[in-house]
């Protein structure tokens, strides 16, 4: 029993070893504030546009296709959900688009969220979400025919 003799040398050591560190010295702290369903209010483009010919230009393609949803599920297991249209925009002439809707993608994964922004990981899992004024925003920044970003907003 010559262990009894240094207490306090053996409880140093155990010390040592079960306090070892996996995260490389980072401190992650999870932001529970984007926990919650997220809807699809805008899906901006880069130049106004009158899809729908009511004589009203804009760059946010969901005041101009009704077809045009998104929801995403932030759950508090870690795991998230995105349902969302696909758009199709196709050049015309003159600057000019056309877009519409053609079914919608479905993907799941886990997720990740400090103060500015949330990352998903998963198959085809979208790029970091910034949180900005209280809103999900996915900056995509590509001129039409692309996307500049799609923003979501927190279901009440």
């Amino acid at each position: 029993m010559k262990i009894l003799k240094y207490p306090t040398l053996l409880l140093l050591v155990l010390c040592l070893f079960s306090c070892s560190s996996d995260d490389d010295g980072e401190t992650s702290q999870l932001n529970s504030e984007v926990i919650g369903i997220w809807d699809l209010i805008e899906v901006n483009v880069s130049s106004p546009q009158d899809i729908d010919n009511d004589g009203n230009s804009s760059t946010n393609l969901m005041d101009e296709l009704d077809c045009v949803m998104g929801a995403l599920l932030i759950d508090g297991d870690l795991v998230w959900t995105l349902e969302q249209s696909i758009v199709r925009i196709t050049t015309i002439t003159g600057g000019q688009f056309v877009a519409e809707c053609g079914g919608s993608n479905n993907f799941t994964g886990t997720w990740n969220a400090n103060e500015t922004s949330v990352s998903f990981r998963g198959d085809n899992a979208p790029s970091p979400f910034q949180i900005v004024n209280g809103r999900l925003v996915d900056q995509i920044g590509e001129d039409l025919p692309g996307i500049q970003s799609f923003v979501y907003e927190l279901r009440q």
